[in-house]
């Protein structure tokens, strides 16, 4: 198992759910599939986990495009793999040459994505450069969109902040001490976000690959579970608190969801365990720990 194995799962798992959502909204959506040379076989399995939806047998249409330095070979390893997937003629693949930086925004032009459900994966960990902000802007030509980018060691994804996604988080996937490649996702949906920090903790934990949290200044390993210990959590949140001095949970729990590792849920829960440590403070004192609650260090 490795970096690989978790990148391609957590790819399929966002796949899996962005797609039957997106040919639910209308009958088209996109998939830019970028940096492929550099793994044709997640390109591979982008395909296969397409080919099968059930919409695409109903009259929807989804377009993937394929965009890498050099396809020659590519392209007709995924005509191949979309023959035996036995996908109709709803799907389709679109290789483009000529890299992602150049290729992507044009390409999106020519494929009609204004207004149209699109998902973009990036995974240019490879690469010697990051893709720029304007090809991940590109992507936003889509209503709604969301892009999962997979960065090099140490990159730092503030620069992406103003690509014109309200919402954005990362982590790194690390196997040791040395900094992890990063994972960004970014969405205009609460609810894609929270779906993907679903997948984040769902991978598969065997793979000798743990996630670290970029915020964390202490740097921790956190197993991945589908219940992570809390530490970081706590730390960034009693930090969080200190700062900004009241926040209402509503608030952390966004928080947590947007610049942590962390889920909302997991907020939650470390909210709990603070307020009955006697660590902070809640007002009202008592009742339901509701959204509008205001919580501050003691």
């Amino acid at each position: 198992m490795s970096i690989t194995t978790v990148k391609r799962e957590l790819l399929i798992r966002c796949l899996e759910a962005w797609a039957p959502a997106a040919l639910h909204r209308g009958r088209r959506a996109i998939y830019l599939h970028g940096y492929a040379d550099a793994d044709p076989a997640t390109a591979e399995a982008a395909v296969r986990a397409i080919a099968d939806l059930p919409d695409l047998a109903r009259g929807r249409e989804l377009s993937m495009v394929v965009i890498g330095d050099d396809l020659t070979t590519l392209g007709g390893r995924l005509a191949e793999v979309q023959r035996q997937a036995g996908a109709g003629a709803g799907l389709t693949v679109l290789p483009i040459g000529g890299g992602t930086d150049a290729r992507a925004g044009v390409s999106l032009q020519a494929v009609g994505a204004s207004r149209v459900p699109v998902m973009g994966f990036l995974d240019a960990a490879g690469a010697s450069e990051p893709p720029a902000v304007t090809t991940v802007r590109a992507l936003t030509a889509g209503r709604p969109v969301e892009v999962l980018m997979i960065l090099a060691p140490g990159t730092d994804v503030t620069p992406y902040r103003t690509a014109g996604f309200p919402l954005l988080t990362a982590a790194e996937l690390a196997t040791g001490e040395e900094p992890g490649e990063v994972v960004v996702f970014a969405t205009g949906s609460g609810k894609s976000l929270e779906g993907f920090k679903e997948a984040l903790w769902a991978v598969d934990e065997f793979a000798g690959v743990r996630l670290r949290d970029p915020g964390d200044p202490d740097r921790h390993l956190i197993d991945i579970s589908l219940t992570p210990h809390p530490g970081p959590l706590r730390r960034e949140l009693l930090a969080h608190l200190t700062e900004v001095g009241t926040a209402t949970v509503s608030e952390l729990r966004t928080f947590a969801l947007t610049e942590t590792v962390y889920r909302a849920a997991d907020a939650t829960r470390v909210l709990h365990q603070l307020i009955d440590a006697g660590t902070v403070a809640r007002r009202p004192e008592h009742g339901r720990l509701g959204g509008d609650v205001e919580i501050s260090v003691l």
